[in-house]
């Protein structure tokens, strides 16, 4: 039988459509400079300078780093759109994805992209202008010579410069703000870096990364070296020969922790929306605060959050965007972590609610407030057991201790825990108790030590009774001096 000959044309895309259309995969600044960073990184930099000129005539922003460097071939392919198939075997120190990376980020803030680099002391420059590529209709690089490059003065040995101008959707033209945002900008993705790189800002063998001369700081967001942060059972999941280690923490109580440091770990968005895993590749954060949809958001378990490692060569697996801003699980590891998320939130459920657990635990034998638990169903109370309410409640008459109970109730039914929630939700260190003032607390003191005396506790028994309550507890030293005096003019009268 005759093969039949089917006819072929090769149909390439237009330059001036697709390179404009390469500009909205829908990178921000912060993402953009943190995909050229990938590059950076997977040269072997140790030294990489973020650099900024923020006029707005003039403005341009700069990456140099002192990794391997390019020859003018090397440097001609990674000018290309898709150098690199995702579908090639990486190294596994390798922080690129589709090939893409280094065009589609500086397509998206600017029309002006030049690279200069350095290897083996031969010094190599390539431009593209998207007007040019626009106003032709063909993929033309240009070579510039060196000095005509901002910042080319300072590549001084091996290594790398990627240089953004016209930078049109970062500096308008009329825009009187727009130096100072795009000095907001500036500061943001700062923060952006520390974070998204800081595994490699930290520690043994460490990059150094800067803005303008100034280093970054690191921000690890599961405060590893806080002595109350609970590092939980580490796993290792294998797919595909290839090993995902998870790692579950618990971040510490917010009275573990200065307010300063509650404010930095919580991050703009709060601690109830930065809980969930964090997924890293090759120590490198994709994306974070997130449970893949397999459990919601909530207020007990906003301590959790769970680190990720997988290797590279999961890429396809894990549905790793050019941006390396998004993933998702494969199947057997959402059916994995389906079967562990549960346990995950106990520690955080546990670090959060130790204080209202207390109410009923037998280290506090003096709770002014009870909890109960039916079911599903939990209700708080006032106990109307605690000694100065059967004292009070004592001295009354049957009619007067009727309706003294009945006040006890509503009090108790009108606890506003809708705006509870949502304070300590918001800020829990807004939320305090009252103190209260010395007369009151002598006498809470008094009356309290008199009934328990009159129960057959001791005075060792009544201190630790005491110690373990409030509002005892948080006024400890005047209750302790208070204690003191109350068991000396009690001793002196039974003399």
């Amino acid at each position: 039988m005759a093969h039949r000959t089917v006819r072929e044309r090769e149909v390439p895309p237009r330059a001036s459509v697709l390179i404009e259309s390469l500009r909205d995969v829908g990178y921000s600044l912060q993402t953009a400079i943190a995909d050229v960073i990938d590059n950076s990184l997977t040269a072997g930099a140790k030294r990489i300078d973020l650099l900024a000129d923020p006029q707005a005539d003039s403005a341009a922003i700069g990456i140099l780093d002192d990794g391997a460097g390019m020859t003018e071939a090397e440097l001609l392919e990674a000018m290309r759109p898709g150098s690199r198939s995702p579908r090639d075997e990486r190294d596994e120190s390798d922080l690129g994805r589709f090939g893409l990376g280094l065009k589609t980020a500086s397509f998206s803030q600017c029309r002006h992209l030049t690279v200069a680099t350095r290897k083996h002391g031969s010094l190599s420059c390539a431009v593209w202008d998207l007007d040019i590529v626009t106003a032709t209709n063909k993929w033309l690089v240009q070579f510039p010579e060196s000095t005509e490059v901002p910042w080319a003065d300072r590549l001084t040995g091996d290594g790398t410069l990627v240089v953004w101008q016209k930078l049109d959707r970062l500096v308008g033209r009329t825009e009187p703000t727009a130096q100072r945002d795009l000095t907001r900008q500036l500061s943001e993705t700062a923060g952006h870096v520390g974070f998204v790189f800081h595994r490699f800002l930290a520690g043994r063998g460490r990059v150094r990364i800067a803005l303008n001369r100034h280093e970054l700081e690191p921000f690890d967001p599961f405060h590893s070296d806080h002595p109350a942060t609970q590092h939980h059972s580490q796993e290792t999941f294998s797919l595909g020969g290839q090993p995902i280690v998870i790692r579950p923490v618990t971040l510490p109580h917010h009275d573990k922790v200065s307010t300063a440091k509650w404010k930095r770990f919580a991050g703009p968005e709060g601690y109830t929306q930065n809980q969930g895993f964090y997924l890293y590749r090759n120590r490198r954060l994709i994306v974070h605060g997130t449970w893949f949809g397999l459990a919601r958001k909530a207020e007990l378990t906003k301590l959790s959050r769970v680190l990720i490692d997988i290797p590279n060569s999961l890429d396809a697996e894990w549905k790793i965007d050019v941006k390396k801003a998004s993933a998702q699980p494969p199947p057997p590891v959402r059916e994995r972590l389906r079967q562990i998320i549960d346990g995950l939130g106990v520690p955080s459920k546990r670090a959060y609610t130790a204080r209202g657990a207390r109410l009923t635990d037998d280290r506090n034998r003096l709770p002014v407030w009870t909890r109960s638990q039916n079911k599903n169903r939990i209700t708080y109370g006032l106990n109307l057991d605690h000694p100065v309410f059967t004292s009070f409640s004592e001295r009354l008459d049957t009619g007067a201790s009727r309706e003294f109970h009945k006040l006890v109730k509503l009090v108790a039914s009108s606890l506003p825990l809708a705006a509870l929630f949502a304070d300590v939700s918001a800020d829990p260190r807004r939320v305090v108790t009252p103190r209260l003032d010395a007369r009151s607390l002598e006498q809470h003191v008094r009356t309290t030590c008199c009934t328990l005396r009159r129960a057959g506790l001791s005075e060792s028994e009544i201190e630790a009774v005491l110690r373990s309550a409030e509002p005892f507890k948080s006024n400890w030293d005047q209750t302790l001096g208070l204690l003191s005096r109350v068991s000396t003019e009690q001793g002196a009268a039974r003399r």
